[in-house]
Formats: C-alpha cells, structure tokens, sequence
C-alpha cells in the first residue's frame, strides 16, 4: 500500500502540487490532468527523485525516506524525457539498468531476453539507440522500468510515440502485470487508461479534484465516455 498525505510542493512561487492526499494499492491507476497539472511532480515525489515540502508518502505504513534503497528497489519508473546513452544498443542499455538496479547477471540475461521480446525489440537488440525511432526509445523505456520486478510502476505519458497496434498491445501487457502491482499511468491521452484503469485521478493546478472508476465517472457526469469527463472536470 502506497499512502500519500497532504503532500504539498513549490518550485519558488509555483505551486506544483498543493495538499495531495491519497491510497494506492494493488491496481491500475490513470492519473489525468493536462500540461502542468501536477503529474510528472507526483510521480518525481514517488519516486523520491525530489523532495516534498510538506506531507508525507509512505509504502506498507513506513515513510519512504526511512526506507531508503529497500523502497527505491520496489519502484519501476519510465519518465517523460527519454534519457539514453545513444551508443548504447537496447541490450546493453538494459544491462546497465539492471547493474544499477543490483540485478544478478543471470537473472538479469533472462528477464532482459523476455522483456525485448514483449516490447518487440528482439531483431533490434543489438543496435544503437540512436538509430531508433521515437516509438522504439518508449520501448526500450517500459522494458528498462519492468526490470527487477518491481511493485510499483509508475509511468509517466508511456505511449507517446507508439502507434495504434503498440498502443493496444501496451494496455494489454499492462492490464495483465495488474494482480500484484500498484500502476500509477500519468498521460493526457484518454483512451490509454480508459479501459484498463480501476481507478482515475483527475488533477487540475496541482490538487486532486476527482477520483472514482471509469464508469462511475462516465455515470456521474452523464457522459459518453472518459473523455467526456475528462473535458467536464477541466473546465471545472
């Protein structure tokens, strides 16, 4: 259980996030806010990449910081900003992760053999990410966040760049990891989360407004769909 309690923070006079308050536990999870919501700040403050100014954010009852590397093995993160060493070949690249991420080497050579082949990028193992398109670097990414089995998975606008068919095969693969995780998708595109989500977060200027399942939100505003709601609560 990932427990967030009024989490505030401010970048000089801008408030990024303001009073956040929130339970995850096992499950999938749409975080949805336009640009500059919030999003990416939660997920940093998840992580503990950056530090909050006030509130606290515990896993399984114990603050984050007292947990330290035990929490931050937990975590699976793949950010916006694709952040690779462009000589790298996919498979080295995830090979690095993995070191970091103190996985053993056979272990690491397994999970790294499935994990291209659920990303599709087996053919493309071995040649340089720079060479790759936008769609293949957000591959390289899921496949790096999932190494180590991690509890939590935070992803934040993952299918950027991917086309429709990647896109349906992502929410597939996601759907599936959900029985054991806790799956926090941060994006501004709808139609990633809305059939697969047990539950949405809506943010606006860095506070919660509305969280429920999909289909309760769809009822409660009389809309047709995510987006609907998503369009009713953004001009709240």
């Amino acid at each position: 259980m990932l427990e967030i309690k009024n989490v505030s923070k401010s970048y000089g006079k801008k408030t990024a996030l303001k009073d956040f308050s929130y339970t995850f536990d096992n499950g999938i999870y749409g975080l949805l806010g336009s640009n500059g919501a919030g999003k990416s700040t939660l997920m940093n403050l998840i992580t503990d990449n950056i530090k909050r100014d006030t509130g606290t954010i515990s896993y399984d009852g114990t603050d984050i910081l007292k947990l330290g590397a035990a929490y931050r093995s937990c975590i699976g993160y793949m950010p916006q900003q694709q952040g690779f060493y462009e000589q790298f070949s996919a498979r080295s690249f995830l090979f690095y992760i993995a070191e970091l991420k103190g996985l053993p080497k056979k272990a690491a050579k397994k999970q790294i053999d499935e994990l291209l082949g659920i990303v599709n990028l087996s053919e493309a193992a071995d040649k340089k990410i720079g060479g790759f398109s936008g769609g293949m670097k957000q591959r390289v990414m899921l496949a790096q966040a999932l190494l180590g089995n991690p509890r939590i998975l935070l992803l934040d606008e993952p299918t950027a760049g991917l086309d429709p068919k990647e896109r349906i095969n992502f929410r597939k693969y996601i759907s599936e990891l959900a029985r054991n995780k806790i799956i926090i998708i941060s994006t501004h595109v709808v139609s990633d989360v809305e059939s697969i989500a047990d539950k949405i977060l809506i943010i606006n200027k860095g506070e919660l407004i509305a969280a429920d399942s999909p289909d309760n939100f769809i009822k409660n505003v009389n809309g047709r769909d995510l987006e609907d709601v998503f369009m009713y609560y953004s001009k709240g």
